[in-house]
């Protein structure tokens, strides 16, 4: 279902190219100038933190590996050669989902960065309160016609939903961990692990749906969250460099090619962090 409103959001933009808010080369060219006007950085700072893959679903990314059967297909480390082929032959596997997943979600970002900055910008359309859905809803009935808005408002509520569903079960895991860790329960005891994820699991709706009813902006929520995500990524950053440099098994260490790609993502990631400070300070 995502991937059908993924496809929509793309015939949405090459439609757009048929309106008066049609994109040019020098719009492009323009975009990549780094002309961005210092009150607009902190705005840059939470999409940076809440596009694409962020900081909260790479952590949410190792309970997957550990429940769906990444590590468990792996088996617990042994000192042979059986384990370590079995080991990189997954982790080839993570691999390949964190190349699609770049691919997918560089792409994605995009059409819908392309398309507000088209048609939202050219109106001075700002989503603002309980009307964010409807104004972004013109992005696609502005390029595609009125019928479109009820496409758009079936896709949203599915990407929207899954977008829950996901974090809501990651967050249960994630926070059980964290009870585990300062003691406040066993996490090493199945039972009662997966009765607090339970627990969580009707928890985090309700304390969710009382911020959206008490604060009644859900634009300024998806920029708070943005900015923390930003926050979280800085620390994945930290604990990406104590995995690579001080836990990793050194029959498992990458390749060069994969160590120049992690020390260039590492240092983009701070740079904005700092370029984000500075402008804003």
């Amino acid at each position: 279902m995502i991937g059908l409103f993924t496809i929509f959001t793309f015939i949405s933009l090459v439609y757009l190219q048929y309106t008066p808010y049609a994109i040019s080369w020098f719009n492009i060219i323009e975009g990549f100038k780094f002309k961005l006007p210092p009150e607009t950085v902190i705005f840059a700072i939470a999409a940076f933190g809440i596009t694409g893959v962020g900081g909260d679903e790479i952590m949410y990314y190792n309970y997957w590996c550990l429940e769906k059967g990444y590590a468990a297909y792996t088996g617990p480390r042994e000192e042979n050669t059986e384990w370590v082929k079995r080991a990189k032959g997954w982790i080839k596997v993570m691999y390949i989902d964190a190349f699609l997943a770049m691919i997918v979600y560089t792409l994605v970002t995009a059409a819908f960065y392309l398309l507000g900055a088209a048609v939202l910008h050219a109106q001075s359309e700002i989503p603002h309160g309980y009307a964010m859905v409807e104004t972004l809803s013109k992005m696609y009935t502005e390029t595609l016609g009125s019928n479109a808005k009820s496409v758009y408002l079936l896709g949203a509520f599915i990407v929207l939903y899954s977008t829950l569903f996901s974090g809501l079960a990651a967050w249960t895991r994630v926070f059980s961990d964290a009870f585990g860790q300062i003691g406040l329960i066993n996490f090493y005891d199945p039972v009662t692990r997966k009765k607090t994820i339970a627990i969580l699991a009707w928890v985090f709706p309700v304390i969710w749906s009382l911020l959206f009813l008490f604060i009644k902006l859900p634009v300024l929520m998806v920029f708070i969250g943005g900015i923390a995500t930003s926050i979280v990524l800085l620390i994945v950053v930290f604990a990406a460099f104590h995995f690579r440099y001080c836990r990793l098994h050194s029959s498992l260490k990458p390749n060069r090619f994969y160590d120049a790609a992690f020390w260039l993502s590492a240092i983009v990631i701070i740079l904005i962090g700092v370029y984000g400070i500075f402008k804003i300070t």
